[in-house]
């Protein structure tokens, strides 16, 4: 995994985000409210939290959500884990278009995905009359695809009901695309790696990280964040959890076959003494991280303790 290419990546990503994030947000504010009638409510809520958290810490929270959600979807399409069998951002092999699109060019729209069946077809065909008819179409598909995702991973994939849909940047077909930028940017090599998503987050919040820091004053709440995450490189998290958690199992199994998948484990005159906690099964280690983010420690441990149960 390259990361000096995944850094160019995030953070000229979030440049472009944030640009087209600002400039649909002028626009909407501008439009005659006659033209915005099916969003009105969206619009409504809209305006209410640019008075309430201004203009710039909106544009920051939908440029932020629209990366997470395009991250999380590459990541998917590129390991297989699609719950819809299509890639929703990521082309076949030999393709240029996002295959949830060139399916629905071929008539094939998941059941899953609760679009205007019509509406795409008679934009595809000519019947309804669009500057880019085929960008419109994956617009639909692609907000259709993050709100059936919302009812499995709530967590991740809000109910795009709001104007965060509104403000999802025009352009998301064509070479110059942010959807083309995050295949490119994330490589099929780069997402075997599940830390590949810890890496962009902190290359993501790296630039506003400077700037907290460069302002030397004291830090805003909502700056947090931004100035005290760091992700935790995978050697590291074997490092801690191989001399902790896995220390612990085999001070109670030294004959454990677990040793030999610990390259950072440590072998002390402390770890061969007899004051230690006594466990007769895996049931009774619990592991806590309390600051997991986005759980990398986490995935780890579950693998340890897998090895453990084997």
């Amino acid at each position: 995994m390259d990361t000096s290419n995944l850094k160019r990546f995030a953070q000229t990503t979030r440049i472009r985000l944030l640009e087209a994030v600002q400039d649909i947000l002028e626009y909407v504010l501008n439009l005659d409210a006659v033209v915005l009638r099916d969003y009105a409510a969206s619009v409504h809520t809209l305006k209410k939290d640019v008075e309430r958290i201004g203009k710039e810490a909106l544009i920051d929270k939908v440029a932020y959500t629209w990366f997470n959600r395009l991250m999380a979807l590459r990541f998917m399409d590129a390991n297989g884990y699609q719950p819809l069998r299509l890639m929703v951002i990521s082309p076949k092999e030999g393709f240029t278009q996002p295959e949830t699109l060139d399916e629905a060019m071929r008539g094939y729209i998941p059941e899953e995905l609760r679009v205007d069946k019509t509406r795409i077809n008679d934009l595809l065909d000519g019947k309804i009359t669009s500057p880019n008819p085929q960008n419109e179409v994956y617009r639909m598909l692609l907000v259709a695809s993050c709100n059936y995702l919302h009812s499995l991973f709530p967590f991740l994939f809000e109910q795009l009901n709001d104007y965060t849909e509104l403000l999802l940047p025009d352009d998301l077909i064509s070479e110059l695309s942010i959807i083309h930028d995050f295949v490119e940017g994330m490589t099929q090599e780069d997402c075997q790696e599940v830390e590949v998503m810890g890496w962009l987050y902190q290359f993501y919040i790296a630039d506003r990280k400077e700037e907290v820091f460069a302002a030397k004053g004291r830090v805003k709440k909502e700056d947090i964040p931004s100035a005290t995450q760091l992700f935790t490189p995978r050697w590291i998290v074997e490092y801690m959890l191989q001399n902790t958690v896995s220390k612990l199992w085999l001070q109670n199994n030294p004959h454990s076959s677990l040793r030999k998948k610990m390259p950072y484990y440590i072998e002390t005159d402390a770890s061969k003494s007899d004051d230690f906690l006594k466990i007769s099964s895996p049931e009774e280690l619990t592991l806590l991280d309390q600051a997991c983010g986005s759980g990398h420690i986490l995935v780890y441990g579950f693998e340890l303790l897998y090895h453990i149960y084997e």
